[in-house]
């Protein structure tokens, strides 16, 4: 004897109900289709269910002995079905993380990874590169589920972010640059300098780099935009500007003739895994965790 499990539901909602009509529209069915599922109930099960007369539905011994059951096994139904549907989902799910460079520093990428897919073994991460014009590296119009991001973010209460790395700001320059000579550069010295800036898009970012908090109201003489780490030291070894650069960044462009130095009178730079403040999906709350167990990361935004 197999009974389904549409006949347990069709069942209980009658025993709730104790009445016909109302459990019909409660089911989204025809009260005789109702009617026929629960006669093939009770005809497996060899008893009367409920009792019927003119006035009134009530449950039968039997039926009274088969509610709770019943109610027992829907449950678990319903939880093995979500269960299986969270497996289904996870295994179709891919979280995009969207990066304007990539934040390899000491291995961050990878210990993130394996904390986050041990939380969620069937959900895949895609690496996005995004290019520099875009300071959100996708979050803004959503073709990234989370990203690494310099601070500070365009429209910052959209966001919300974990400070992964804080790192002195170095400038970088062409080896023959007068100033190369020195070990350490102050600041006020590069005041008059051309300076190489990010793309207009980058809004808060274009500042941050160009150190305007530092320049005491001096307008930024500007030598060129760039928009990668390619164009950035194609023009320091053009010798179009100096640029400052995160200390774990300048790797990415000190070489054939390109050098860094310390810089006096410049805040750190802060790098941060950053999300949309009203994204709320299992799997951005994951990664997130993920990254705050690697890091040691605490929340940099409320």
């Amino acid at each position: 004897m197999d009974v389904h499990v549409r006949e347990l539901r069709y069942f209980a909602a009658v025993a709730e109900e104790l009445h016909f009509t109302r459990a019909a529209e409660r089911l989204y069915v025809s009260q005789p289709a109702l009617s026929k599922q629960i006669r093939t109930l009770e005809r497996q099960l060899g008893t009367v269910l409920f009792e019927r007369d003119r006035r009134e539905v009530r449950l039968s011994e039997a039926g009274a002995a088969l509610l709770p059951y019943a109610r027992r096994l829907l449950a678990e139904w319903e939880a093995a079905r979500d269960a299986v549907a969270r497996v289904v989902a996870d295994r179709a799910a891919v979280l995009v993380v969207g990066m304007s460079t990539s934040p390899g520093r000491g291995g961050v990428l990878p210990a993130i990874r394996s904390r986050f897919t041990a939380a969620r073994p069937g959900a895949s991460l895609r690496l996005r590169q995004v290019p520099w014009q875009d300071a959100t590296a996708g979050l803004a119009d959503g073709t990234s589920d989370v990203a690494f991001v310099w601070l500070p973010l365009p429209d910052p209460e959209r966001y919300r972010w974990l400070v992964v790395a804080e790192e002195p700001r170095l400038v970088a320059l062409a080896a023959g640059h007068p100033l190369a000579a020195r070990d350490r550069i102050d600041f006020a010295d590069l005041l008059d300098e051309p300076f190489l800036a990010l793309p207009a898009g980058a809004g808060p970012l274009r500042d941050h780099w160009l150190a305007t908090d530092a320049r005491g109201g001096r307008p930024v003489v500007v030598g060129a935009e760039v928009a990668s780490t390619e164009e950035t030291y194609e023009a320091l070894a053009a010798g179009l500007g100096v640029v400052l650069v995160a200390t774990g960044n300048a790797p990415l462009i000190t070489f054939d003739g390109v050098v860094t130095r310390e810089v006096d009178g410049v805040t750190p730079c802060r790098l941060a895994l950053a999300w949309r403040a009203d994204d709320d999906h299992p799997l951005v709350r994951d990664y997130v965790r993920a990254c705050a167990q690697a890091t040691g990361a605490t929340r940099g935004h409320p």
